[in-house]
C-alpha cells in the first residue's frame, strides 16, 4: 500500500496544529478577537503548570475531548501513533504556551525527510500545481457569476416599488462597496490596518509559517482536510464534513498564510476522490471501498420541476479532470485512502451525473435532498417551504452549503434576486417559505408608510430622533399603537409561520438533506428570525448538533435580545456568528416592539454577548426594505472567507488617524 509522503514526525507535527486550531476555536465562539500573542507577550516557562490547569479529559465539553469524536480520529487516519494522543491532546487544550507549541510544531513540518526518495519535492509541487490549477478554474467561476447592470436595475426596481429615492442608487453606483462600522461589544478591537488596502484583519500568519515552502503546506492542509473527511462515518454508512473540522482548518490556513480558495480547491478535489465507486489494489484487481461508499447511487438525486438534480457533481473545466488524470499517481500516494486507481477514476467521472450523485450520496443526501424537503410542509404546519438552487456551484463538487432567506418580499422574485451571484465557493440554495403571508405583510407594510398616521408621526423627522426612546419605553404613543394595529394580524401570522419555517430547516438539517456538510446560514428581516429560531431548535434537539452550522448572518433580525436564548443559538455555530443593525430601521422597530412587546430588537441595535459579531449598516439601510438589494454589498464588506471578524472600509485610515 502506498504512504503519506510526510514523515512519522511531520505528521505528528501537523495532527498537533489541527489540535490546537480546533481548540482554539472553540475560544473564539466567545472571544472571536482573540488571536495568539506574540513570542515576546508569552514568555517560555510561565504558567506551563499551575493549580488551576485543568484536565481536558475532566471537560468533555471540548471540541478536543474524546467525547466530540472530533480529534482523535484524525489522528488515527493521520498515523499518529496511539501512545501520543492525550499528550497531544492536553497540550492543546491546557497549555498557557499555545503560540510556542503553534512555533515549534510549524517548525518541525519544515524539515526534510531523512532518508526519504528525493521523489516527495516532485510529488508536493505535483499537488500544488494541481490545486492551482483548480484555484484559477474556481475564480473563474467567481470573476463571470456578477451581473453588475442586473443588480442595479433590481434595486431600482425596489426603490421605485418602496418609494426610495433614485438618487440614493446613483451615489451607490459610484461608490459600490460603501462603508460599514463594526461595533465590538466584547470583543478586543486591536486591529490592524494594512496601508492602503482599506481592509482590516486581526492577525498576521506565524513567523514560522516562513520557513515551509507553499508545497509543504498544501500538503499538510491537503492531509488533515482528508483525515476530517474520512474520519466521520454514521451508522449507515454516509460520510459527514463536520463544520467544526472545516473552522479549525479555516484558522490553520491563516496560520499558514495559506488563502481560503487554495482550501476550497483542496475541498473539490477531495469531493472529486468520492465519485469513485471502486478502487483498484496494487494488483489491478478490483476491490470495494469503504463503507461508507456503499449504496451512494440510491436516492442521491432530487426531482425539481419534473428535472433531475444531483445535488454535487463533476469539476468545472475539462482541463482540470485531464489534469487528475495525469497527477492520479502522485495524489494517490498523497492520500493512500484515495489511492491513484481513485484519483483516476475520480478524472473520469468528472463532470458526469454518475460522479454527482455519488458524492451527494457519499455524504448522506438521501431521498430527495435539499430541493426535495418542500413536501415537508404537509407536517410542518406551513402553506409553503421550498428550496431553489441559485448561483452556478451546483454540480461543481463543493463540501460547503449555503442556505439563504429573504424575510421581505413584494413579489416572488424577492426571494431569489437579493442572492444572486454572490461572490462565494458556497453551492447554495434559497428557501422560498410562505410567499402569500410574506407578500400580505409587507405589502400591508408599505400601505401604513402611506397612511395619513404614518405620515403624521414622521414629519420633520421626528421619528429618527425617537426611536431609541421608543423602543426603550415600557409603553408606545397611542398613534403608534394604533398605526402598528393596521398590520398586527399580518405580522402575528408572519411571525408564527417563521418560527415554524425555523423549525423545519432544523429538521431538515439534522436528517442530513443538505448532505451532511457545513452550513452556513443568512437571511434578513422574518428570514434571519428563521435561522435563529433554526438555531435554538438545533440547541434543544438531542445529539451533538454543533458540528452542523458553520456561520451565520442575520440581517435586520426580527428577533428579541432579552427574551430569546441568544448563547445557545451561539453554541451552533462553529464560526463567525454576525448580528447587522441598523440603529434607524424605525419600520423595523416600531412593528416589532408593538406586537412582540419586547424592548429590544437584534435589527436595531447590538447583541451584548460575547462571541456574536456586531455590524452597524445604519449608513447602507434607508429603511428596513432596503436590505433587499443592500444585502450583497454588507456581505462583501463582512467577507465570511475570513476566519476573524472582518470588514472593509471605503477609504483606509490615513496616518493621522492611525496615531490619534
Amino acid at each position: 500500500m502506498e504512504t503519506s509522503i510526510l514523515s512519522a514526525t511531520q505528521k505528528y507535527a501537523a495532527s498537533a496544529l489541527f489540535a490546537l486550531a480546533l481548540h482554539h476555536s472553540q475560544v473564539h465562539q466567545k472571544r472571536p478577537m482573540n488571536p495568539l500573542v506574540s513570542l515576546k507577550e508569552e514568555p517560555i516557562g510561565e504558567g506551563a503548570s499551575t493549580n488551576k490547569t485543568i484536565s481536558v479529559s475532566d471537560n468533555p465539553q471540548l471540541w478536543i475531548h474524546e467525547n466530540s469524536g472530533l480529534l482523535l480520529p484524525v489522528f488515527r487516519l493521520m498515523g499518529v501513533n496511539d501512545q501520543a494522543w492525550d499528550g497531544l491532546k492536553e497540550t492543546a487544550g491546557v497549555s498557557t504556551q499555545a503560540r510556542h507549541h503553534v512555533g515549534s510544531f510549524l517548525t518541525l513540518l519544515s524539515e526534510e525527510n531523512d532518508g526519504v526518495s528525493s521523489g516527495i519535492g516532485e510529488k508536493e509541487l505535483a499537488l500544488l500545481k494541481a490545486v492551482d490549477a483548480t484555484m484559477i478554474c474556481t475564480e473563474s467561476f467567481l470573476a463571470d457569476s456578477e451581473d453588475i447592470e442586473r443588480s442595479r436595475e433590481y434595486e431600482a426596481k425596489c426603490r421605485e416599488r418602496c418609494g426610495y429615492p433614485l438618487a440614493e442608487l446613483a451615489a451607490a453606483a459610484m461608490d459600490p462597496n460603501g462603508s460599514i462600522q463594526r461595533t465590538t461589544l466584547n470583543i478586543s478591537t486591536d486591529e490592524e490596518n494594512v496601508e492602503g488596502s482599506g481592509i482590516r484583519v486581526s492577525e498576521k500568519p506565524m513567523e514560522e509559517g516562513k520557513l515551509l515552502t507553499e508545497e509543504r503546506k498544501l500538503t499538510v492542509l491537503y492531509e488533515l482536510l482528508s483525515a476530517c473527511v474520512a474520519d466521520n462515518v454514521s451508522d449507515d454508512g454516509s460520510k459527514g464534513y463536520d463544520a467544526r473540522h472545516r473552522v479549525a482548518l479555516r484558522l490553520l490556513a491563516t496560520w499558514l498564510d495559506v488563502k481560503w480558495i487554495k482550501m476550497e480547491a483542496m475541498e473539490i478535489m477531495v469531493a472529486s476522490s468520492l465519485m469513485v465507486p471502486l478502487n483498484e489494489d496494487e494488483e489491478g484487481v478490483k476491490i470495494k471501498t469503504d463503507d461508507w461508499k456503499r449504496g451512494s447511487m440510491i436516492g442521491a438525486a432530487a426531482l425539481t420541476g419534473g428535472t433531475l438534480m444531483a445535488l454535487t457533481g463533476g469539476l468545472a473545466a475539462p482541463a482540470i479532470a485531464q489534469g487528475l488524470g495525469a497527477l492520479a499517481p502522485t495524489l494517490g500516494s498523497i492520500v493512500p485512502a484515495v489511492g491513484a486507481g481513485g484519483f483516476a477514476a475520480a478524472a473520469s467521472a468528472t463532470g458526469s451525473v454518475a460522479g454527482s450523485v455519488t458524492v451527494a450520496a457519499s455524504f448522506g443526501a438521501a431521498g430527495a435532498g435539499l430541493a426535495g424537503s418542500k413536501m415537508a410542509k404537509r407536517t410542518g404546519g406551513l402553506d409553503e417551504f421550498e428550496f431553489k438552487q441559485t448561483g452556478k456551484n451546483h454540480n461543481q463538487d463543493r463540501l460547503a452549503v449555503g442556505i439563504f432567506i429573504s424575510g421581505i418580499v413584494f413579489e416572488e422574485e424577492d426571494f431569489l434576486r437579493p442572492w444572486e451571484d454572490l461572490n462565494d465557493n458556497l453551492e447554495r440554495y434559497v428557501l422560498k417559505w410562505e410567499t402569500e403571508n410574506l407578500i400580505a405583510l409587507n405589502r400591508g407594510i408599505r400601505e401604513w408608510l402611506t397612511s395619513r398616521i404614518a405620515v403624521n408621526v414622521m414629519q420633520g423627522g421626528a421619528m429618527l430622533t425617537v426611536l431609541s426612546t421608543l423602543l426603550a419605553a415600557l409603553t408606545l404613543p397611542a398613534a403608534l399603537v394604533t398605526a402598528s394595529g393596521l398590520i398586527d394580524s399580518a405580522w402575528a401570522i408572519a411571525v408564527d409561520r417563521s418560527d415554524k419555517a425555523g423549525k423545519l430547516l432544523a429538521e431538515v438539517l439534522l436528517k442530513g438533506l443538505h448532505g451532511n456538510r457545513p452550513v452556513t446560514l443568512v437571511g434578513f428581516s422574518l428570514g434571519a428570525r428563521v435561522i435563529f429560531k433554526c438555531l435554538q431548535c438545533l440547541a434543544e434537539a438531542n445529539g451533538d448538533n454543533a458540528g452542523i452550522v458553520e456561520r451565520v448572518v442575520l440581517l435586520g433580525a426580527a428577533v428579541s435580545i432579552n427574551d430569546e436564548k441568544w448563547e445557545d443559538a451561539r453554541k451552533m455555530v462553529a464560526g463567525r456568528f454576525v448580528n447587522v443593525y441598523s440603529t434607524s430601521d424605525w419600520t423595523l422597530g416600531i412593528i416589532f416592539r408593538a406586537s412582540i412587546l419586547s424592548t429590544g430588537v437584534a435589527g436595531t441595535q447590538p447583541v451584548d454577548l460575547e462571541g456574536i459579531e456586531n455590524v452597524d449598516a445604519t449608513e447602507f439601510i434607508e429603511g428596513h426594505s432596503s436590505y433587499l438589494w443592500m444585502t450583497k454589498k454588507i456581505l462583501r464588506q463582512i467577507d465570511l472567507e475570513y476566519y476573524y471578524p472582518f470588514f472593509m472600509t471605503a477609504q483606509p485610515k490615513t496616518q493621522q488617524e492611525k496615531t490619534s
